[in-house]
């Protein structure tokens, strides 16, 4: 073999086993431009309400957040994802133990969402969305045949409702497997729904629909589920005041949803000085760092309404601009998941960046007073340590499966690697 033919099989090699550049570089910009945000949005808060010798208080912490979780997305994204498979139980049993430990700790009018080790603290919502994925990836790879299956069920139940009826009502194996991690999904959210953390109990319904959908469940509960899920929500919309389960300050935030007149120096105040930023924004925004809303208007700017100060500091074009970002990030993340080299492999590829997805749209919604307000932040942007660094760890997942997705990654930018041949999914490694 001569010199030039190994070194063309080890650079080869090199390239095959690398990570996909075009998303890393899209996550790159995404985060970067997060944090110029962030520091725009969050100075004067912090000098007027948290310390005024370090107005960069949320920056500083925010970036060491974002090394951080670079440093441990490329560790992860060197680790062969498969052996995540083997994780996910443990993982679950982990996150199941903290949501629940999580309500043992002192409460702030009654919302429970943090778990306080000295200095250190973190949300268990967050580890409890990465985790889902994952063990919802396994099982509905493993259980894929059953998933699918029209035969009849092994559960007792369903076996002696079938002698019972004649044989006449069948329920099948794919109908109780879907059951089963739709159980383990209400479970979840169930115990999240405990905290009084109505944006995390949404997110982990809206996680675990997505995923049983691209495990192949049977379209007709989808339909069914869909159908139900629109009338709870119309009677929750109608009903809102007559609803025991929700609690007061979700009462409140609906009727201000609804009512644009209700306290405009109360309840509507956040939202209302989220419209006057994207409005006082227009075409181009007033430039970075002269938004007048994040003076003390939109209550912690840094957080969950930092999107209006973008709006209003970079103008349509620029908020525009960044939504096209996500959206280049997230169909990236899709080709990885349609090119993964297995089934569990696009699973999750697919449940992580349409987390993130699901994530972006609904705070955009609520910013934009879509939605009412749910306390959702805007990933890579939004102040939060325990969200970075879960985000990009889960990014980190993504670049995993792209190291062995069958795809081509351009590590120049010359010229293109030629398409490789696609390869159909298969339901194991």
């Amino acid at each position: 073999m001569n010199l030039n033919k190994l070194k063309t099989i080890l650079k080869d090699s090199w390239i095959k086993n690398s990570m996909d550049l075009p998303f890393f570089l899209i996550l790159l910009l995404v985060l970067s431009i997060g944090l110029v945000m962030l520091l725009s949005s969050s100075y004067f808060y912090a000098y007027y309400n948290v310390d005024s010798d370090n107005p960069l208080y949320f920056f500083t912490r925010q970036l060491i957040f974002a090394v951080a979780g670079i440093g441990v997305l490329y560790v992860v994204s060197k680790f062969d994802y498969h052996q995540l498979r083997d994780l996910s139980s443990f993982g679950m049993l982990i996150a199941l133990v903290c949501l629940i430990a999580v309500l043992c700790f002192p409460s702030e009018d009654g919302i429970k969402r943090w778990i306080y080790i000295g200095s250190f603290s973190f949300q268990p919502s967050e580890i409890a969305k990465f985790v889902l994925i994952l063990y919802l990836a396994r099982g509905l790879d493993k259980d894929y045949k059953k998933l699918t299956s029209s035969k009849l069920s092994k559960v007792p139940f369903a076996r002696n409702l079938y002698e019972m009826s004649g044989k006449k009502i069948l329920i099948t194996q794919g109908t109780t497997t879907l059951f089963y991690y739709l159980f383990i999904v209400i479970a979840i959210a169930g115990l999240v729904a405990l905290e009084s953390h109505l944006s995390g109990t949404i997110l982990i319904l809206g996680i675990g629909v997505i995923m049983l959908w691209l495990g192949e469940g049977r379209a007709r509960w989808f339909i069914f589920g869909g159908i139900l899920a629109i009338i709870l929500i119309v009677v929750v919309v109608l009903e809102y005041e007559n609803i025991p389960l929700l609690r007061d300050y979700m009462a409140e935030r609906i009727k201000a949803w609804l009512d644009k007149e209700y306290e405009p120096t109360g309840a509507r105040w956040q939202t209302n000085q989220s419209l006057y930023a994207i409005g006082s924004g227009g075409f181009f925004g007033a430039g970075l760092g002269n938004s007048k809303e994040k003076y003390l208007y939109v209550s912690e700017p840094q957080n969950d309404f930092i999107f209006a100060i973008v709006c209003e500091e970079l103008g349509f074009v620029g908020a525009t601009g960044i939504l096209l970002l996500f959206c280049a990030l997230i169909w990236r993340g899709v080709i990885i998941g349609m090119r993964a080299r297995d089934r569990f492999g696009a699973l999750i590829a697919f449940g992580m960046v349409l987390h993130l997805a699901l994530q972006v749209a609904l705070n955009v919604a609520v910013v934009t007073d879509t939605l009412p307000n749910t306390g959702i932040g805007l990933p890579f942007f939004s102040y939060g340590g325990s969200s970075m660094i879960i985000c990009l760890v889960e990014m980190g997942v993504v670049l995993s499966v792209s190291r062995q997705a069958n795809m081509p990654k351009v590590y120049t930018f010359r010229n293109a690697k030629k398409r490789s041949p696609s390869r159909k999914i298969n339901s194991g490694e």
